[in-house]
C-alpha cells in the first residue's frame, strides 16, 4: 500500500483538537491523559485531568498523595484500578528513575497499569522514540484500510497490524503519526456506524471503502455473558450522616467507601432488612422504606441494585463503618458510580 504518512499528517496538522496534553505533552502528563481517556470520553475527562494536576502538578507529588485523597480526586471516572496503578507506578519511577518517567519503552512497559499501547504513546509523544502505539481506534482504521476481517481481538491479528502501522510510521515524527490515527480514528473513522469517508484522507487508498465493507469491520469476537447478581443497598440515616462501609483491600472497587450493601444478596421485606441491621448490631429505627432499583453494568458483571431507606437512631458505627455528613461525602469519601442512583437520596 502506498504510504500513508503524508496525507495523513497533513490531515492532522490542520484538523487536530486543541488539548493540554497536546499543547503541553511533557511524560507525566500524557501519562495521565492515557489513563484517563482508557474509559473515558475526551470532554468527560478534560476537567478530572486538570483538577488532577492542580493537585499533584508532578510525580512525586503523585506519589506522596494520600490515597482517600487521591480516589476524591477520581471519583466520577470509575476503573479506581487505574490511579491505584497510577500511583504505585509513581512511586516506583521515584524510587528508581529520581521521579521522572524513563525515555525507554520497555522501562515503561514494566511500571505497573502501563501496557503496550500507553507505553507507545509516552514513548513516541513525549520522548519521540519510534514505537507503535495501538488502540481500538487504530485497530479499527487499520482493518477498514486493508479490508481485513481478522478479529481483532487476537492477538496474532493485532501483532499484524501492528506490523503495519510500523511499516507507514516516519521515523522523524512517529509521535504526530500515532496521534493522527487516533484522532482519525476518533472524529472521522468511527465505530458503531457508518465512518465519515468523505472527510478522511486516506479515502482513497481504503480497501475497505472500495469493498463496500468499512461499517462492517474491525471484527470482535463475540464477549462473555456478564454475570448478573443481585445487590441490596441499604441508606441508613441518623444525627451523625450517613453509614458508610469501606471495601476490602482487593478485588472489584477496592478499598472504597459505600453505603451498606450486600452483594449476591437480595433482601426481601423490611423485616429482613431490619434482621440484617440488627445482624451489624445497630439499632433498627424506623420501617425501612423501598425505593426504586437500579442497574450498573461493570466490564464483567451486572449489579442489579435493590435500595432500602431507614433511619437509625445516634449510635457507634459497626467495625469497618463510618457516619459520614454530607460535606465529608462531598469532600472526603469516595463513593464509586455504581452507587450514583444512592447519591441523588442521599443528596449529593
Amino acid at each position: 500500500m502506498e504510504n500513508i504518512a503524508p496525507a495523513l499528517l497533513d490531515w492532522f496538522y490542520k484538523n487536530r483538537r486543541i488539548l493540554p496534553f497536546r499543547t503541553d505533552p511533557s511524560p507525566y502528563h500524557v501519562w495521565l491523559s492515557e489513563i484517563m481517556l482508557q474509559q473515558t470520553r475526551v470532554a468527560a475527562a478534560l476537567p478530572y485531568y486538570e483538577r488532577f494536576l492542580r493537585e499533584l502538578p508532578d510525580i512525586p507529588a503523585l506519589a506522596a498523595c494520600d490515597p482517600e485523597k487521591l480516589h476524591k480526586l477520581w471519583e466520577g471516572l470509575g476503573y479506581y484500578s487505574r490511579v491505584r496503578n497510577l500511583q504505585k507506578a509513581a512511586r516506583i519511577v521515584c524510587e528508581q528513575y529520581g521521579g521522572d518517567l524513563p525515555a525507554d519503552y520497555d522501562a515503561l512497559l514494566a511500571l505497573p497499569g502501563i501496557g503496550e499501547y500507553t507505553a507507545g504513546a509516552i514513548a513516541s509523544i513525549s520522548f519521540g522514540l519510534a514505537v507503535p502505539a495501538v488502540d481500538g481506534n487504530v485497530l479499527r482504521v487499520f482493518a477498514r484500510l486493508y479490508n481485513d476481517d481478522g478479529f481483532i481481538t487476537d492477538p496474532a491479528v493485532k501483532r499484524l497490524f501492528t506490523a503495519r502501522v510500523m511499516d507507514h510510521q516516519p521515523p522523524d515524527a512517529p509521535g504526530d503519526y500515532n496521534q493522527a490515527l487516533m484522532e482519525l480514528g476518533a472524529l472521522v473513522c468511527l465505530p458503531g456506524g457508518e465512518p465519515l469517508c468523505g472527510q478522511c484522507p486516506l479515502a482513497d487508498l481504503c480497501a475497505g471503502r472500495k469493498a463496500g465493507r468499512a461499517r462492517d469491520l474491525p471484527r470482535k469476537a463475540v464477549p462473555k455473558a456478564r454475570k448478573q447478581t443481585e445487590v441490596t443497598v441499604i441508606l441508613a440515616e441518623s444525627p451523625e450522616g450517613w453509614l458508610l462501609q469501606q471495601r476490602p483491600p482487593k478485588g472489584l472497587l477496592a478499598g472504597l467507601w459505600q453505603p451498606l450493601t450486600f452483594e449476591d444478596t437480595l433482601l426481601e421485606g423490611p423485616g429482613a432488612v431490619r434482621d440484617a441491621l440488627e445482624e451489624l448490631g445497630l439499632d433498627t429505627g424506623d420501617q425501612p422504606r423501598p425505593l426504586p432499583g437500579a442497574k450498573h453494568i461493570f466490564s464483567h458483571i451486572e449489579w442489579h441494585l435493590h435500595l432500602w431507606r431507614v433511619q437509625l437512631p445516634a449510635q457507634p458505627a459497626p467495625a469497618g463503618c463510618v457516619w459520614a455528613s454530607c460535606q465529608a461525602l462531598r469532600e472526603e469519601y469516595t463513593l464509586p458510580g455504581a452507587f450514583k442512583a444512592c447519591k441523588k437520596e442521599m443528596g449529593l
